[in-house]
């Protein structure tokens, strides 16, 4: 009896030290979730839940990498993303972007994965990779926006999504991240 319960404890601090070495970063090159943004972000985890890249930003990342191949690192950032586990999303992703640096689609992905781990600074980071690679496209700017609305800062959040706006009027992600900012400050000043 003692036997197996000192080779459980062996495997849960395997287990342990094993999933504690997936979350951990030190390079750069690594809510508040309604129900219709949670089905927008399970399309495209690159977007931090709302946007897909235009086929013209898409091109220069496609030829970027070496294949299509579903177990590269940013279809396997992709895969992990979806199914939550931001960590090993992030891992792939931060591969993906130490491979190419300049695909511009692992950089977003990377950038959502740290949103999703609240690591902002690092988020920053490579929303600013993102915008050295593409410019400050509508997709960028709106991600950027969503990511200052998880931090819970709503004024800049508002100035960068009607930067996003601006930028491509007809964008329904940018829409609804503006309309769920709308939402939590009429919320806010209601419950004061």
């Amino acid at each position: 009896m003692k036997a197996r319960a000192l080779r459980v404890v062996v495997a849960t601090v395997a287990c342990l030290l094993w999933l504690n070495g997936c979350e951990t970063s030190t390079r750069l090159g690594d809510m508040f979730q309604s129900t219709a943004q949670t089905a927008a972000s399970q399309d495209d985890p690159g977007s931090t839940g709302s946007v897909r890249p235009s086929p013209r930003e898409a091109a220069p990342t496609a030829a970027a990498r070496a294949s299509p191949d579903p177990n590269d690192d940013v279809s396997l950032g992709k895969k992990y993303f979806r199914a939550g586990n931001f960590s090993l999303a992030e891992r792939h992703f931060r591969r993906a972007v130490e491979l190419h640096p300049r695909d511009i689609e692992s950089w977003i992905g990377l950038a959502a994965c740290y949103d999703r781990q609240r690591r902002f600074d690092l988020a920053d980071r490579a929303y600013d990779q993102a915008t050295k690679i593409a410019g400050s496209t509508a997709e960028i700017l709106n991600n950027r926006g969503y990511s200052y609305m998880l931090r819970g800062d709503q004024r800049r959040a508002r100035e960068i999504l009607l930067e996003a706006q601006a930028r491509d009027p007809n964008n329904a992600y940018v829409k609804n991240n503006l309309e769920l900012l709308e939402a939590s400050l009429r919320k806010k000043a209601g419950q004061q």
